[in-house]
């Protein structure tokens, strides 16, 4: 074997003495020792090791590109080298990127993503920007494999400029808090263009993705966390859209629930994580994007060791009312379950969209519309659940009844209504209420009024009407969750004869 040939390997293979040390006070791992935690020892096979081994300071080009084992699952993996020009892009950098991405597309293999990027380098910009097979490629190539195999990003740097898009177009992107960040253009840019004067972490640091923007999913603390999270919600997932999701041991609920642990006062708020831990299987749950719009939340977990997605409605934050972000979040993360075949649970305590000028500014009627079209649309098996109450539009963007969930039931105190009673004797008798003067008169008058309401949309007379499946105890909840989705398995899933909807937003 020739010596350029092995000084050639060599320099490919490790950092720098100087890019080792500054990796090592970033805390951040090399590129190869993250591709290693990810894939199973041994199993990677490495190409275009060689990219541009005859420039000079550009080992594999700036990107690690190959195929391997996830838990015994073929994958395939793109990994930016920042001790390359920072991970920047040159012209073979994404020519490699795009064969990966064909190669997923072609064999149906998902792709982890370990973004680390300063972006294109300007020097290569006509060799790498505008052509048939420049950095756009990449983007077209993405959107065509979404839905098709899962695509999971871990961004353990920046992720800047297009590059930005990369994340933009995968299922989840875990965020190193500290280290990681993306955005379009910038601090220097803004300040030069618009005159913002404003930190990378204010721009786009993960946190601020996390909670304000939505862009990033979850946090991680450092590289290690970054990677488990991946492997973690990977393993929900089934590998391309033919397949199930890959089921495990089953366990019981780590909490038992009973008659107390849903307040009967709706006014009273309360967690609902206590109840998804009363009915999934122990330490199943996976939440995805727990610091974004917290009144909605959503993730993985197992019931009987399958995998499905829950969307629940938390009164703990906000009262549990639909925001446009909540309304957002919720319908991607269906659609990512329906396209991946896991079934829903929804778990509704919602009283309904928010109102007021600042969200109809904002897109409320849109917003929510989107999170309703992704519910009417998905054709997974579908479960709802609810658990307190379900107002107006609440009731329909929690797979009420008229969107033809396998099964709605509801526990006992559960109440069902176009608003609730306090709402509803004010809307409908408010002039009459201001004629009242005698406060005591006016209080029994109300008082009348909503007991009226209230046996008007009575539970039992309902489920009489066969609007809702069935009324149960909270102490059945995880039996009878477990009961119906097991008979739902392999389920037909008709597909409509058009050729896709238009979406609200």
């Amino acid at each position: 074997m020739s010596d350029k040939y092995e000084l050639a390997r060599a320099v490919t293979l490790q950092p720098s003495a100087a890019a080792a040390a500054k990796l090592e006070a970033q805390q951040k791992l090399y590129v190869r020792d993250r591709v290693s935690l990810l894939l199973d020892e041994g199993s990677f096979i490495e190409d275009g090791q060689l990219a541009n081994a005859l420039g000079r300071g550009l080992p594999a080009d700036g990107v690690v590109t190959g195929q391997g084992l996830v838990d015994g699952r073929p994958v395939l993996v793109v990994a930016n080298d920042p001790s390359v020009k920072a991970g920047s892009w040159g012209a073979l950098t994404v020519e490699k990127i795009v064969r990966v991405t064909e190669r997923a597309l072609a064999a149906e293999l998902p792709i982890f993503w370990l973004i680390d990027s300063a972006g294109a380098r300007i020097t290569d910009q006509v060799a790498l920007f505008p052509g048939r097979r420049g950095a756009g490629r990449i983007f077209h190539n993405q959107v065509a494999l979404s839905g098709k195999v899962p695509q999971i990003c871990c961004l353990f740097g920046p992720s800047a400029a297009g590059g930005a898009y990369i994340p933009s177009f995968c299922d989840i992107v875990i965020m190193v808090e500290g280290n990681a960040s993306m955005y379009l253009g910038s601090p220097r840019m803004a300040q030069m263009v618009v005159g913002e004067e404003v930190s990378l972490e204010e721009m786009g640091g993960a946190r601020m993705h996390c909670t304000v923007s939505g862009c990033g999913d979850n946090l991680a603390v450092d590289d290690a966390d970054a990677i488990e999270q991946a492997k973690l919600y990977f393993s929900y997932l089934p590998t391309c859209w033919r397949e199930q999701p890959p089921a495990m041991a089953a366990l019981e609920p780590s909490v038992e629930l009973d008659d107390e642990s849903v307040p009967e006062q709706e006014s009273v708020p309360f967690d609902m994580h206590q109840i998804i831990d009363g009915v999934v299987d122990e330490d199943s749950f996976f939440e995805i994007k727990p610091l974004f719009a917290a009144e909605l939340v959503i993730g993985f977990a197992r019931v009987d060791g399958h995998p499905i997605g829950v969307v629940a409605n938390n009164s703990a934050v906000r009262g549990g009312v639909l925001f446009v972000d909540s309304a957002d979040k919720a319908a991607r993360f269906i659609s990512l379950c329906d396209a991946f075949n896991v079934p829903l649970l929804y778990l509704a305590d919602v009283p309904g969209f928010m109102i007021g000028s600042a969200v109809e500014r904002q897109g409320i009627i849109r917003h929510g519309a989107k999170m309703i079209t992704a519910v009417a649309e998905a054709t997974v098996p579908q479960l709802s659940v609810i658990v307190r109450k379900a107002y107006g539009a609440g009731l329909y963007a929690m797979d009420g009844p008229g969107f033809m969930p396998d099964a709605c039931i509801a526990l006992a105190t559960a109440k069902i209504a176009v608003m609730g009673p306090q709402a509803a004797v004010n809307a409908v008798y408010a002039g009459k209420i201001a004629e009242i003067s005698d406060e005591t008169e006016r209080e029994d008058f109300v008082t009348r009024m909503r007991a009226e309401y209230e046996q008007d949309v009575d539970l039992m007379r309902l489920a009489s009407d066969l609007v809702i499946d069935a009324v149960i105890t909270p102490a059945e909840l995880r039996s009878q969750v477990q009961a119906r989705f097991a008979v739902l398995v392999g389920k037909s899933r008709a597909v409509p004869a058009k050729r896709h909807g238009v979406p609200p937003v």
